[in-house]
């Protein structure tokens, strides 16, 4: 598959996001075990999950214990980058809230790196500003985390340009990924794409294909897309895919995925070759 980088660390251009199979009414534990395998076997290196990814109370990291089933099960991983956030909680509800305290994103990481059964979490991202908390203070406490080993790379997520520079600031120059939402649905953050791309810093557009309920509606909402796919003769989730692929090097999509044919169909995508016109025409559309 073709590769790209986080932090100078090479992985796949498509990564495997878990939060469908954490948080949908309906789980299948077998199904989403064979899942993250068949991602792994398609060439897949980059797995982003987070503490909040859980359906019910009182099962917080219910997505990091799933992950790091499958990868003890499917043996050599050592090439997988595991992603994970902290900073935004799931009561259990349906809502979600968030903590942005210092001293809970502390312990939050250091219960995530338990749950995944590593020493450090390779790549640890804020997952979303909390308004009661300064962001400089968050942030600090992804400094510290680094500068103590707990994680070996530092990211954010749901941020805005100022948040980016500010956290890159603190960081030292060492922020190597910034995680927002992108698709063609919703393209609000694709000035942050683009500043992303200025500074060499890795963006990861999460529900890259509209989320649980957009992705099935992609064609006929898109119809550009859905004109594209026939044309290249592959489906319209990869051509969106392939799309975003197109927009900047720094750009890796984690498409979520709860059965193995979505995520085998989402890594083809990386093979997927559009022309410049068809990148122009999908942009605009």
């Amino acid at each position: 598959m073709q590769q790209r980088t986080i932090g100078g660390r090479s992985v796949s251009a498509i990564g495997l996001g878990g939060m469908p199979m954490s948080i949908m009414a309906e789980r299948d534990h077998a199904r989403s075990i064979a899942a993250i395998h068949a991602a792994l076997d398609s060439g897949v290196t980059l797995i982003d999950t987070a503490d909040a990814y859980h359906r019910d109370a009182g099962e917080v990291g219910h997505n990091e214990f799933l992950i790091a089933e499958a990868l003890r099960e499917y043996g050599d991983t050592g090439e997988v980058l595991v992603a994970t956030k902290g900073g935004h909680l799931r009561p259990g509800d349906g809502s979600w809230t968030k903590n942005g305290r210092p001293e809970y994103l502390k312990e939050a990481a250091k219960a995530s790196a338990k749950r995944l059964g590593v020493e450090a979490i390779g790549l640890y991202q804020f997952h979303r500003p909390d308004p009661e908390v300064p962001y400089a203070d968050s942030v600090g406490a992804i400094r510290d985390l680094l500068d103590e080993g707990v994680i070996l790379m530092a990211g954010i997520s749901n941020a805005d340009i100022a948040q980016i520079d500010e956290a890159n600031e603190i960081l030292g120059g060492r922020l190597v990924s910034v995680q927002n939402q992108f698709s063609p649905k919703f393209r609000s953050s694709e000035v942050e794409l683009e500043h992303c791309a200025e500074l060499g810093i890795a963006f990861l557009p999460w529900s890259p294909l509209g989320g649980i309920k957009g992705a099935p509606e992609l064609g006929s909402r898109h119809a550009e897309f859905d004109a594209v796919a026939s044309e290249v003769g592959v489906s319209v989730y990869q051509v969106t895919l392939a799309w975003e692929l197109a927009l900047a090097p720094v750009v890796i999509p984690i498409p979520g995925a709860s059965r193995p044919e979505s995520i085998r169909d989402s890594a083809k995508a990386a093979e997927v070759v559009l022309s410049a016109d068809q990148v122009a025409r999908l942009s605009a559309a």
